[in-house]
């Protein structure tokens, strides 16, 4: 037992070192903190409790995987984009005098945004829901302004596509070929920025390349059109812009996965593995094929084409699968957030 007391002429009995410290346990000023961080690095100490694992309620998702339907929205990705590329090389062939090649991918654009169009309301539910995006036009929502895009694009590649067909007012037709043409780079890209804007992490993580990987896409798929709508003879600058596309989409692919870390685990493995493997495979194969015999035989060129098409629709598929997966699993989430976090604190202690 302690001796030690209290009485009229005061404390009597104390040990040393047990007088209350004033000031004592009030945080350092900072100069002084950082110093004693400092030389415990210095010294190497190592902390004595571990890193706690990252859990979550059950093991169940931490965020509410997407509720898209497949068939429609992937769909709805790989159509826009087939769409606003096919606008852009429709352009190019009419200026540089190849109609049959101009025609066909207006109208081969005209059917894939009414295609996308279509998916998008299906699973929407209702078409009145696509009208009530058009009530309000918000510049930082890509949903918002993908909407009135669409709105816009719609009637403008519909001009261009029946006008050509129909020979009626061929400067009318310019002008919406020209209309769609600037419309189409937006139209092929803006549904990454959508899917990007998301916090599902494979989508969210790659915000900076997937832009990329869609264009380079599009440009693919759009060429492999032509290669099987037209004559081989006027598809000389689309087997180039193959090339290009695939080589592209190729290399923002590589990139996306190279700098998203864990995050590109669902982009390797299963469902969402598989096809974004077999869209690469069929992209670089219609491309060389295209290059190399698809000005020689009318059979290789439609090959060729149908394997580009094939190849950014796997891609695209691919994309949606590896969203969806990552958003189920919840170490994608947490544990990008932790290396945030540490290397937040360590610029903060440097």
């Amino acid at each position: 037992m302690s001796e030690s007391g209290v009485g009229k002429d005061g404390v009597h009995g104390a040990r040393p070192g047990r007088e209350a410290q004033v000031g004592a346990g009030l945080p350092r000023p900072d100069g002084e903190r950082r110093g004693r961080r400092g030389r415990r690095g210095r010294r190497g100490e190592k902390a004595m409790v571990p890193e706690a694992e990252f859990t979550s309620y059950y093991g169940r998702p931490v965020l509410k995987p997407p509720v898209w339907k497949a068939n429609d929205v992937a769909a709805y990705l790989f159509l826009g984009g087939l769409a606003g590329a096919g606008s852009v090389l429709a352009a190019g062939a009419q200026l540089t005098g190849r109609p049959a090649a101009a025609r066909a991918l207006k109208i081969s654009s005209l059917a894939a945004i009414l295609g996308s169009t279509a998916a998008l309301i299906h699973d929407l539910g209702r078409p009145e829901r696509f009208a009530n995006m058009l009530r309000v036009m918000k510049p930082t929502s890509p949903m918002s302004m993908g909407s009135w895009l669409l709105a816009a694009y719609g009637p403008a590649v519909g001009g261009a596509a029946v006008l050509d067909v129909t020979g009626l007012f061929p400067r009318l037709g310019g002008a919406a070929t020209a209309g769609a043409a600037a419309l189409g780079p937006a139209v092929t890209t803006y549904t990454a920025v959508l899917v990007a804007d998301t916090a599902v992490p494979a989508w969210h993580e790659v915000h900076r390349e997937l832009p990329f990987v869609f264009a380079g896409s599009a440009t693919a798929a759009a060429s492999g059109m032509a290669l099987v709508a037209a004559p081989v003879r006027e598809t000389g600058p689309m087997r180039t812009a193959a090339v290009c596309g695939a080589a592209l989409e190729l290399a923002a692919s590589m990139a996306m996965e190279h700098r998203a870390g864990l995050v590109a685990e669902p982009y390797r493995e299963g469902k969402a593995g598989r096809l974004v493997r077999a869209g690469e495979i069929l992209s670089a194969a219609g491309a060389a094929g295209g290059a190399l015999l698809g000005g020689r035989s009318r059979a290789a060129a439609v090959l060729s084409g149908t394997a580009l098409l094939a190849g950014s629709a796997c891609t695209r598929f691919g994309i949606f699968h590896a969203g969806v997966r990552s958003a189920q699993d919840p170490k994608y989430t947490i544990v990008p957030q932790r290396e945030r976090v540490n290397a937040r604190g360590t610029k903060a202690t440097t």
